[in-house]
């Protein structure tokens, strides 16, 4: 059985942690295979990956994640539509996407090499237009566009399959997935939704006009957005990746054709996750 080991965080002690991982996969006869970064940064003597046609030319069963929830969101960059389950394991602070804590991996391992676990689908968004070979088109999270260089509000024109929507006026809009609804979304106010549910969130930045609230969507409509600004240009952000658009070119988005798999324990729900980790209805009388 081969695995792939992927993170972010390339700091003495994560490393170390690492190499007791690595350690424990070979005992077990399990074959990992690292991303050449972390092979560079000081684990060196193992087999690497760079992108996703490396880790199916290999055979990866698994694809390990160590870190927060933006390693786990950025290795949709080498699973795409690979359907390899993503196993998350938080080493950084929050981690709500992750399924499992630097302690429990090692608890949990047999069962995880068994394929003893859930698996939880997650759409992924995708920006159709303009299709620029500059940036990966797709995002777990959400994709919002925003004002840049002003401190001016931009305006955005909105569509749902050529039917008008609205025009946002702020500091912009995300347009997220259920996996985003409890990222920037939710700190804009945006409704916490669960990841089997078809839909995307529309929800203002900062808006101008206060009567505009958070919208949630059937995810098969198309959305196109126009922007008018001040300044020639405007960002637009997919995920963590962010880049600068004319305020000419429209953005059209839709949903992918393509779901990635988070691994998580079979007694671990989504409803129980935001109880523990967003401390949802925490309340001592309970």
């Amino acid at each position: 059985m081969t695995v792939a080991v992927y993170t972010q965080k390339f700091e003495e002690e994560n490393l170390t942690y690492l190499e007791l991982f690595l350690n424990k996969l070979e005992e077990k006869s399990i074959r990992p295979i690292l991303h050449f970064a972390v092979a560079k940064a000081g684990l060196s003597g193992y087999e690497t990956f760079e992108n996703k046609e490396d880790l199916l030319k290999n055979n990866v069963e698994l694809f390990f994640t160590f870190g927060g929830d933006g390693t786990i969101v950025n290795s949709l960059l080498f699973i795409e539509d690979t359907q390899i389950p993503i196993v998350g394991v938080n080493t950084g602070r929050l981690g709500f996407l992750a399924g499992f804590t630097k302690e429990e991996i090692f608890l949990e391992l047999d069962d995880l090499l068994q394929k003893n676990y859930a698996l939880s689908e997650r759409s992924v968004i995708e920006v159709v237009s303009p299709e620029d070979a500059n940036f990966y088109k797709y995002a777990l999270n959400d994709i919002t566009v925003s004002r840049r260089e002003t401190t001016s509000m931009i305006t955005i024109e909105s569509y749902l399959n050529d039917e008008f929507l609205n025009v946002f006026w702020g500091d912009g809009v995300i347009i997220s997935t259920p996996t985003g609804s409890t990222a920037y979304s939710l700190s804009c106010g945006g409704p916490i939704i669960s990841p089997n549910n078809d839909s995307f969130v529309i929800t203002p930045v900062a808006p101008h006009n206060l009567n505009v609230r958070p919208l949630i969507v059937n995810d098969g409509v198309e959305i196109r957005l126009k922007v008018s600004s001040r300044v020639s240009q405007y960002s637009l952000g997919l995920d963590s990746r962010l880049i600068h658009v004319d305020t000419s070119t429209e953005i059209r988005i839709k949903k992918a054709k393509f779901k990635v798999f988070l691994v998580h324990p079979k007694n671990l729900s989504f409803y129980e996750t935001i109880r523990q980790k967003l401390l949802w209805g925490k309340d001592k009388r309970n």
